[in-house]
């Protein structure tokens, strides 16, 4: 996750994409079933990065099926708030590494075929704000994000949601 940390350029699409293989990932999954996708994760046994190191794959295995009668809105939202104390855990992520970010949340979004996502950012992390929006549209002029990924016929689109930086933003009751 802290690959590249250090590396101000690291940020970049085309050194994520060089030195780090990024969005094969992507290109894997969208060759996939939303369904397989979501086993995949549970077999890999990733953990989410809160304190609970709940196991990601099963997390997505909640989302709601679709049925004949049924179609859901789906929204994916990634917090990054870091409004718990002493926390440091998001930031650099978003700093060194926005498209990792952004190419989970883009496979997250495929297997449970959500469609628009956020990600919200504390309010004090101008730069990192900055950063994941140019990161955002980098993604966009390569087809990797928004309308029809990579010709798949996926649709995803991301927006950056600037908080106001209280702690009960991060409580999912909230």
């Amino acid at each position: 996750m802290l690959r590249g940390a250090g590396n101000l350029d690291n940020w970049r699409l085309a050194i994520y994409q060089k030195e780090h293989e990024g969005y094969l990932g992507l290109k894997r999954a969208l060759s996939m079933e939303p369904s397989q996708v979501i086993d995949e994760m549970k077999a890999s046994g990733i953990r989410g990065r809160g304190g609970a190191g709940f196991p990601a794959g099963l997390k997505w295995s909640f989302m709601p099926k679709d049925t004949a009668d049924k179609k859901y809105t789906r929204y994916l939202v990634c917090n990054a708030d870091e409004g718990e104390p002493g926390t440091f855990k998001d930031r650099s992520i978003m700093e060194y590494n926005p498209h990792q970010l952004i190419e989970g949340m883009i496979i997250a979004g495929f297997a449970m075929q959500c469609h628009m996502g956020f990600i919200y950012v504390r309010g004090e992390f101008l730069w990192l704000i900055e950063k994941l929006e140019a990161a955002i549209e980098e993604a966009k002029k390569e087809n990797l994000l928004g309308q029809n990924i990579l010709g798949s016929g996926f649709n995803f689109d991301l927006i950056v949601y600037r908080g106001a930086g209280a702690y009960i933003c991060g409580e999912e009751t909230a």
